[in-house]
């Protein structure tokens, strides 16, 4: 099924003897070194070929992920050059050691690696995570969400397990064989995967879930706060792990703000249409499974709504689209919700938004961090110092000042469940560190301090 209400595209899942097949051949493959003893060089030149390839396909591709998502990519290029170009630079080091040895410490390859991409993002997603892991020497094979399989299969040529999470997916991080599992997902789903993972003793990078706060300072500049938290709250329908779910707005400015916000909205939400129309402002909830929640949410009586709560019907005000052809769930603002409810607390993961005032930096801080998610966080404020201040307060793993979204691959940020993206810090996560220890004393020097059970003759032995 994709964000169409009827499915466009079927796909055959994997069996059970596929998933055995696949971890034995990237299994042997490790074991022979062809491609995790390639020299770093050769490496830098496959993955640049690599970064190339998807440049040119983009436009492509772009076209299918809209069909089964309702959106469009355009960013996944950058991810495996910045990898291609850590190699280049990225070497060992000497440990410090005592008596005449030589130790110098490498990064190696962990083996044969399971990656479990969502269906929000999923080429993106993809390459996140096959670029660093490439790019260190593993075995990699991608289990794609069963949402949205067709552009990962049409793009990697690698090893790709479609099929359900509860049955491929499950199948997969379950064999020995796997040594690191990198996942993003609801945090249920982390929850289950991460103990399959820990009986298996293997490594584990999880990006969860993510209910990102917005805060509003009263000296920010009006017109950018608001197409900032617009552009946050409604990218993607809402539908990434640090969409700004929770808007915080200081007192002073929150009527203004609100106000000026709303008309902005609206404005979303007079444009959207059919999401291959390039003048369309906001796609489609991937599928009907996920709206049920999010309406019961919305639906259940708490709060005031603003705009949107209910599923769009009809004929599109910009070019006729029939909503009802796809899932489209409006813009949707609502105020005045109680932080223990669930609307505030729960990530509804699509265009919804939670607005409340705050008086002081201190209520805002307290507001921001009143969550269990912790992934992303935005800030819009003039003053400098306040920037730095409240951004070493807000626990969450990224904060943006005066912006959002923008994450770069040299810039790590934690995943929000456990380990990191992106960066040398995601890179060092798919490689171990191998100590190589040399004597580098004389024969003669070697025969008198290492001869741990010589007769005694009063010569300090080297222990180690």
């Amino acid at each position: 099924m994709s964000a169409h209400t009827q499915p466009a595209h079927s796909v055959v899942p994997a069996s059970q003897e596929d998933v055995q097949r696949a971890v034995y051949s990237a299994h042997e493959i490790f074991k022979a070194g062809l491609w995790s003893h390639v020299p770093a060089s050769q490496r830098v030149g496959v993955l640049s070929n690599l970064a190339r390839d998807l440049e040119e396909r983009i436009p492509e591709l772009a076209k299918v992920e809209t069909l089964q998502t309702g959106r469009a990519i355009r960013e996944m290029k950058a991810q495996v050059h910045y990898y291609a170009a850590l190699l280049r630079t990225h070497g060992s080091f000497v440990a410090p050691t005592r008596g005449p040895l030589l130790n110098y410490v490498q990064r190696v390859p962990l083996g044969v690696v399971a990656q479990i991409t969502p269906f929000n993002h999923p080429l993106l997603n993809t390459v996140k995570k096959i670029a660093p892991a490439l790019a260190a020497g593993n075995s990699v094979i991608i289990k794609p969400s069963e949402l949205a399989s067709i552009t990962v299969l049409e793009f990697a040529e690698m090893t790709v397990l479609p099929g359900y999470g509860h049955t491929v997916g499950k199948m997969l991080v379950s064999d020995p064989a796997i040594r690191k599992v990198d996942i993003t997902a609801g945090t249920d789903t982390g929850r289950a995967i991460g103990s399959i993972v820990g009986t298996n003793l293997a490594h584990y990078t999880a990006k969860l879930g993510g209910k990102a706060p917005i805060v509003v300072f009263n000296d920010a500049d009006m017109q950018s706060a608001v197409n900032g938290a617009t552009f946050a709250c409604f990218v993607a329908s809402g539908q990434t792990c640090v969409s700004g779910m929770r808007l915080l707005v200081q007192d002073a400015v929150y009527d203004e703000f609100m106000d000026v916000f709303m008309k902005k909205v609206a404005s979303v939400r007079n444009r959207m249409g059919n999401p291959m129309n390039p003048k369309s402002t906001m796609g489609t909830v991937i599928f009907l499974r996920q709206l049920d929640p999010m309406e019961k949410l919305v639906q259940h009586g708490v709060g005031m709504i603003f705009a949107g709560g209910k599923c769009m019907m009809g004929p599109s005000p910009l070019d006729g689209y029939d909503f009802s052809q796809q899932v489209f769930f409006p813009p949707t603002v609502i105020a005045d919700v109680p932080t223990e409810d669930d609307l505030w607390r729960e990530e509804t993961f699509g265009p919804v938004v939670v607005v409340k005032p705050f008086s002081t930096e201190q209520e805002g801080t307290d507001l921001a961090n009143g969550c269990k998610y912790s992934l992303g966080a935005g800030l819009w404020t003039q003053d400098l110092s306040r920037a730095h201040r409240v951004s070493a307060l807000i626990q969450a793993g990224l904060v943006w000042v005066n912006m959002h979204h923008r994450n770069d691959p040299s810039s790590p940020w934690r995943a929000g469940g456990t380990g990191r993206e992106n960066g040398l810090e995601a890179f060092e996560a798919y490689t171990q560190s191998k100590s190589t220890i040399v004597n580098i004393a004389t024969a003669e020097e070697t025969r008198d301090i290492q001869d741990w059970f010589a007769e005694e003759d009063g010569t300090e032995k080297q222990d180690g």
